[in-house]
């Protein structure tokens, strides 16, 4: 069933017609999951196939009767990659998929002109690659590497346009949907003056996307080579990070062989003592580049629902949002005391 026969059936405003029931038929989904990740979906999402079209209908119609003006994708394919992010749960799935929205149009500094090609000063630095050879949970490896940012060529929104993109290219394969990702960030060579960027609003807008504002899971984030600096800002953040990402923090300093016990060195680079190769980020590089396109068709022009601001459509209230306000200003005395 098509995305604008739903809208037209749910829609409680059928005499002016909303974005949602203008967008043309919408393209039949097919499964591309191995059986086994169909069995692991079953155990670790409750994805059931037999349901699946269901649910997602369920979801489409929640969405065409709560935000109609939403201004969002109704296939199959994409409604599917936040039932999965929030395990097939309709009313977080919804609230993930508003969140998701809301972010993209409340930080037009990231997301005006999201493409490939506007970020390809970032991807030539190296900042953020993704690693060739998945993980022996099927996990791919985001690499990222702040030392190869350089402050005075282009401000940080650029670097965070480079990892939202290299997740929306992630988020696309079905196999991560289910499988999640690992991230590997080397902070070798991070000074004061280049942490100093990473201020309390770029944190916490960092962290409302990746925690409540975009569907993919992320398993281990695994932190490598991390200066003094880092444990200050990482007992400030942690406050706000939801007890099961924060647990998924790994700090392994110098020690490579405590980086080997969380990813096996046949996957890594030489430079992390893995037996992969050097690093190489020209294919990443190309690829993220080729989708340029796809980005174009997929990135339309995002319309806010008539009826609510964006503030309330995140999941955050307000005096939540005061407390991580008040608490993330000390950050900066805090760093110089790490330091």
């Amino acid at each position: 069933m098509s995305g604008e026969s739903d809208c037209t059936r749910t829609s409680p405003s059928a005499g002016s017609p909303s974005d949602s029931e203008l967008l043309p038929d919408q393209p039949k989904y097919v499964c591309t999951l191995s059986p086994d990740l169909v069995t692991k979906a079953r155990e670790e999402l409750q994805e059931k196939p037999e349901w699946r079209l269901r649910d997602v209908q369920a979801l489409r119609d929640m969405v065409c009767k709560d935000y109609p003006s939403l201004g969002t994708c109704l296939d199959d394919a994409f409604l599917l990659r936040f039932l999965r992010a929030r395990k097939f749960d309709y009313d977080r799935a919804l609230q993930l998929l508003v969140n998701y929205h809301t972010c993209r149009r409340t930080w037009p500094e990231v997301f005006t002109n999201l493409k490939p090609s506007a970020i390809k000063p970032v991807l030539e630095s190296g900042f953020v690659t993704v690693l060739p050879h998945r993980d022996p949970q099927g996990r791919h490896v985001v690499c990222i590497r702040p030392d190869r940012w350089t402050p005075s060529n282009y401000p940080i929104t650029e670097n965070i346009r480079a990892i939202y993109l290299t997740l929306e290219k992630l988020i696309q394969s079905e196999e991560t949907q289910v499988n999640g990702i690992v991230i590997l960030a080397d902070y070798k060579g991070v000074s004061l003056s280049k942490a100093s960027h990473f201020g309390p609003f770029v944190a916490k807008k960092v962290i409302g996307i990746l925690q409540d504002g975009f569907p993919i899971r992320i398993k281990a984030v695994n932190i490598i080579n991390e200066p003094r600096i880092f444990k200050g800002i990482f007992a400030i953040i942690k406050p706000f990070l939801k007890e099961k990402i924060a647990n998924r923090f790994f700090l392994h300093g110098c020690d490579l062989n405590s980086l080997h016990q969380n990813i096996p060195p046949v996957i890594l680079p030489e430079e992390y003592g893995g037996t992969a190769g050097k690093l190489d980020i020209s294919a990443w590089n190309e690829l993220l580049l080729a989708s340029e396109e796809d980005f174009l068709h997929d990135f339309s022009e995002l319309v806010l629902p008539c009826d609510s601001s964006p503030h309330d459509l995140l999941v955050s209230g307000d005096a939540e949002e005061k407390q991580c306000d008040d608490s993330l200003r000390g950050m900066k005395p805090q760093l110089y005391y790490c330091y």
